[in-house]
């Protein structure tokens, strides 16, 4: 049933992501229908009896689900329309991975009650981090339309998408909004690594091995918080603020995503 729901929800994604940006209303209530479609969907994909899917897909079919979520409520206080195409195409794709990568089911029986809120949190975290990389990226094209040598971004013939990157916010306002999604992002990693790190055995069954995971994601961790200390001591902003959040949202993606891809889809093997 949830594949339906996946289907459904992709073909919605992909429609409200082309709609002229004058057809706000319609766009606004596809958007939502498409991310209960595949929110429903995603319940019933992970949500075993006493068991829970997971795998690549699903991590990244959550993220996305969080990250239109995060526009379609900002969205309604500033004009982030360019976004929209930049993140509905690709949440059409990840919503359909789960039906072509199932995952692998990971019993709860003999697993300690943080073992969810462990996978939620982190879960979040990716999706949060996630939805700041969206936001870098969209930030270095407005950037790079703004410094561009064809005159006024208002004056310029650029279609559709040049239009909406003009009417984006301020980046100052842009660059207040990436820092929020980076602090909530790595307060959210920051309890992910510390129950990873203080409750290994009882969340895992083993003791904490410092695999190529735990190692990125560490990493990631610590370009973050660089990240956030260089913005507070040193005052840190434009080119060197989206460097190192796509640089974590990199490291981040090979930590969770890039892992599982490889040994579900690689070398065909679970991974818990």
């Amino acid at each position: 049933m949830q594949n339906y729901s996946f289907i459904a929800a992709a073909l919605l994604y992909a429609s409200c992501a082309f709609l002229p940006t004058r057809w706000r209303l319609p766009i606004s209530g596809g958007v939502a229908l498409a991310w209960t479609l595949h929110g429903l969907g995603l319940w019933s994909d992970v949500v075993v009896q006493d068991s829970l899917r997971l795998g690549f897909a699903q991590m990244l079919s959550a993220a996305l689900w969080i990250s239109v979520a995060v526009y379609w409520v900002e969205n309604r206080n500033m004009a982030l329309d360019s976004m929209r195409v930049l993140m509905l195409p690709v949440a059409a794709v990840a919503v359909l991975l789960p039906i072509v990568f199932p995952g692998n089911v990971v019993a709860l029986d003999g697993k300690t009650a943080l073992f969810p809120w462990h996978v939620a949190v982190a879960m979040l975290a990716y999706s949060t981090l996630t939805t700041a990389a969206f936001h870098a990226v969209l930030m270095a094209v407005q950037e790079s339309y703004l410094h561009a040598r064809r005159g006024p971004l208002s004056e310029r013939k650029g279609g559709w998408y040049a239009s909406a990157i003009a009417h984006l916010p301020a980046l100052l306002t842009m660059e207040k909004m990436l820092f929020r999604l980076i602090a909530i992002g790595f307060g959210l990693l920051t309890l992910t690594v510390l129950s990873g790190l203080l409750f290994s055995e009882q969340l895992f069954g083993k003791a904490l091995t410092w695999d190529h995971k735990t190692i990125f994601t560490l990493l990631s961790w610590v370009l973050f918080g660089v990240l956030l200390a260089g913005r507070h001591w040193r005052g840190w902003r434009g080119r060197t603020a989206l460097t190192f959040t796509l640089t974590g949202f990199v490291t981040l993606l090979l930590a969770y995503v890039g892992s599982r891809f490889v040994f579900e889809v690689v070398l065909h093997r679970g991974l818990t």
